[in-house]
C-alpha cells in the first residue's frame, strides 16, 4: 500500500500520516504483520508519502477496496483563525508479486543510490547509507526502502516493490484494449474519491460507492475498517461492479 497527500501542503500531509496510523492499527487489531518500508515526513508535520507491506491471510482482498482518494473536512490544527479545510490523500494498494513469476529487469536499466536512513531508528540509523532508491529507468519508476538497519536487505527489499510495480504496469498494459473504464464502474484510478471523513460541521464517514457510513469517526480512525471493508466487499459480490456516488458534502467544503 502507498500513500501520499494531496495539493494543500501541511494539512493533506498531516492527513496522509492519519490514514498510515489508521492502517497501521486495522492490521494490529487483525494480528496482521505490517511493515513500513518507506516513508518521507512532511517538512511541518505528516508524510509526504509511505509504503507499508501488509501480510496475512487475504491482506490484498481485503484492502484492495481501499484503493482510490480519501478526503478529510475538519478544523485544522494549522490555521490560527480554526477555519474549516477540506484535504486529500491517496491510497494504492497492489498484490505484492509471486516469486514464480518472472519480470526480467536489466541490471543496466537500474539507479541505485544509497543514502543515510532519517527519522527516529537507533543510534547507528544516520551513520551508515543503509537507505536504498532504485530508479528503473524504463519506466522512471522509482522505489525506495529504509526500514532495515542493513543496506542489503533495504536493497532486496526495494527490489521486491520494484517488481510488483512493473507487474502491475505489464497487468495494465495487457488489459487496456479490453479492460475500457465505463462511466458507472469504480473507477480503481487515484483521481476517485471514494469516502470522505467529516469531522466539522458534523462527524461521519461515508463511503460514496456503497453509502456506508458511521457517526464514530474516532474508531474508525483507531483501525476499525472492518464494517467498511465487509459493505464493499459484498456490494461488490451482489452487484459485479460499484458506482462511485455523487458528494453529497461538497458544500462542506
Amino acid at each position: 500500500m502507498t500513500i501520499k497527500p494531496g495539493a494543500g501542503g501541511t494539512e493533506s500531509q498531516d492527513w496522509a500520516s492519519i490514514l498510515l496510523r489508521m492502517y497501521l492499527r486495522w492490521a494490529e487489531r487483525r494480528g496482521m504483520s505490517a511493515v513500513v518500508l518507506d516513508e518521507t515526513p512532511g517538512e511541518e508535520a505528516g508524510i509526504k508519502s509511505a509504503t507499508i507491506q501488509f501480510s496475512g491471510e487475504n491482506a490484498f482482498g481485503l484492502l484492495t477496496g481501499e484503493t482510490g482518494v480519501h478526503r478529510l473536512v475538519r478544523i485544522s490544527p494549522f490555521d490560527q483563525a480554526a477555519r474549516r479545510h477540506t484535504s486529500f490523500a491517496s491510497v494504492f494498494v497492489i498484490p505484492e508479486v509471486d516469486d514464480r513469476i518472472e519480470i526480467n529487469i536489466r541490471p543496466e536499466d537500474l539507479r541505485v543510490d544509497t543514502f543515510r536512513s532519517g527519522g527516529k531508528g537507533g543510534q547507528n540509523v544516520n551513520k551508515v547509507e543503509t537507505a536504498v532508491r532504485i530508479t528503473h529507468i524504463p519506466t522512471n519508476i522509482v522505489v525506495g526502502c529504509q526500514a532495515e538497519r542493513s543496506q542489503h536487505k533495504n536493497r532486496e527489499l526495494a527490489m521486491k516493490m520494484l517488481r510488483s510495480r512493473l507487474y502491475d504496469l505489464e497487468i495494465q498494459k495487457r488489459q487496456a484494449h479490453t479492460d475500457k473504464l465505463d462511466a458507472s464502474k469504480l473507477d480503481i484510478s487515484f483521481g476517485s474519491q471514494i469516502r470522505s471523513y467529516v469531522m466539522q460541521p458534523y462527524r461521519l464517514i461515508k463511503d460514496h460507492r456503497t453509502k456506508f457510513e458511521v457517526g464514530d469517526v474516532d474508531r474508525v480512525l483507531d483501525g476499525d475498517l472492518d464494517p467498511f471493508i465487509r459493505s464493499y466487499l459484498m456490494a461488490k459480490k451482489t452487484k459485479g461492479k460499484l458506482e462511485v456516488q455523487p458528494d453529497d458534502d461538497a458544500d462542506a467544503a
